[in-house]
């Protein structure tokens, strides 16, 4: 029987192309996504295919190429760019002799990396459990025997059995500790809504410079950094706009592509923020190639938490890595602002960010109703 090893540090990164346009776009992110694992890659194997294989999922000639560059490098573990079936996974273990995990483990390992506060650490574990639950089934076949002899007999549970009771009691009681948490989030934001003070969020895609931005407009010291999900915990502060206005902002976790759907249900209390917001700041890379497609990835998710009703405005930002683009309001053919260009490191065009919140927050603000109150299934 194959014992399932611990997770490696040094990582073989696979990648197949089954006909996506954003192919090479996809293998880069991944490979930023294993270094802010603390990942080292110490090599990649590339291929094309019609379809997965339904064993092995890269198919048998493909799955001995990485063997023998997994014994060459010495490689501890495999890191696919795709998310595998939990019988995929086991075979390709037994087949390479190392750990294997694909991209919703690698993100979930950097979500439980990252994770400071309570509420994060819940949600994480939450999703982990999740994603872990699949992978029971099926997965140690001698767990699954019941001895015989004296107070073993009869209808026992097997160890599968216990595992998959227990797992589920964590999990409800990790469900009932975030229903908390959203019930103390609902009061808050009655509280800010009774107050007159609208509510703004900021949403992008991850390392897009949202905490950066943050921090510029509240001077406030959450941390920052040039890599994926370095932010996971939501922060909220009251940013005065004028001597008349003020807005509570608040910063997200990034999105990214095929976020695994674990992530957004255990995150639901966070993104409850983004939810219930008068306002998003949708915060893009304008310098990222590839910036069209991150905010296609954002709205995916914002219509999947229901949050794509909600009035954007776009904050292309980093226009300081790009000469032709001036800090600069950009408004519609009747005159509505729909995007700023700013650097959120330089400060250039914050006070035109502020001129343009304001503009579409006045009315909110001076509306006093309660906020739509949304009900998690």
């Amino acid at each position: 029987m194959f014992d399932r090893p611990d997770l490696g540090d040094q990582a073989i990164l696979v990648s197949l192309d089954f006909g996506d346009p954003d192919y090479q776009e996809s293998v880069a992110e991944c490979a930023e996504l294993v270094r802010s694992s603390n990942v080292e890659i110490l090599g990649k194997v590339e291929g094309k295919r019609q379809r997965p294989d339904a064993a092995l999922f890269a198919g048998k000639g493909k799955v001995e190429e990485i063997a023998v560059m997994v014994r060459a490098t010495g490689a501890n573990v495999v890191i696919f760019n795709h998310a595998l079936s939990p019988g995929q996974e086991r075979n390709l273990e037994r087949a390479l002799q190392c750990r294997v995990i694909d991209r919703n483990s690698l993100i979930l390992d950097i979500f439980a990396q990252r994770a400071r506060s309570h509420e994060g650490k819940l949600q994480v574990e939450l999703a982990q459990l999740s994603h872990l639950s699949t992978r029971l089934v099926r997965g140690w076949t001698h767990l699954e025997r019941q001895k015989g002899g004296i107070g073993l007999r009869g209808p026992g549970e097997t160890q599968l059995e216990t595992d998959r009771r227990l797992l589920g009691i964590r999990v409800k009681a990790l469900k009932d500790r975030l229903a908390q948490v959203q019930k103390q989030r609902t009061t808050q934001r009655r509280s800010r809504s009774r107050a007159g003070i609208a509510s703004v969020s900021i949403v992008g895609y991850t390392n897009a410079g949202k905490s950066t931005l943050f921090n510029a407009l509240t001077k406030a010291n959450i941390y920052a950094a040039d890599q994926l999900f370095a932010t996971l915990d939501t922060t909220s502060r009251k940013l005065f706009l004028h001597h008349q206005l003020s807005v509570v902002l608040s910063d997200t976790v990034g999105f990214i592509r095929d976020l695994p759907h674990t992530l957004v249900a255990a995150f639901r209390a966070t993104l409850e923020e983004t939810l219930q917001a008068n306002l998003l700041l949708h915060v893009v890379d304008c310098s990222n190639p590839m910036r069209d497609a991150q905010i296609e990835e954002v709205n995916k998710v914002l219509a999947e938490i229901d949050a794509d009703g909600i009035e954007q405005l776009i904050v292309w930002n980093k226009c300081d890595l790009r000469e032709e683009l001036a800090p600069e309001l950009e408004r519609d053919a009747e005159g509505r602002i729909v995007a700023v260009r700013v650097s959120a490191l330089t400060g250039a065009g914050l006070e035109l960010l502020r001129e343009a919140i304001a503009e579409k927050v006045q009315p909110s603000a001076n509306n006093h109703k309660e906020p739509y109150e949304h009900v998690a299934e």
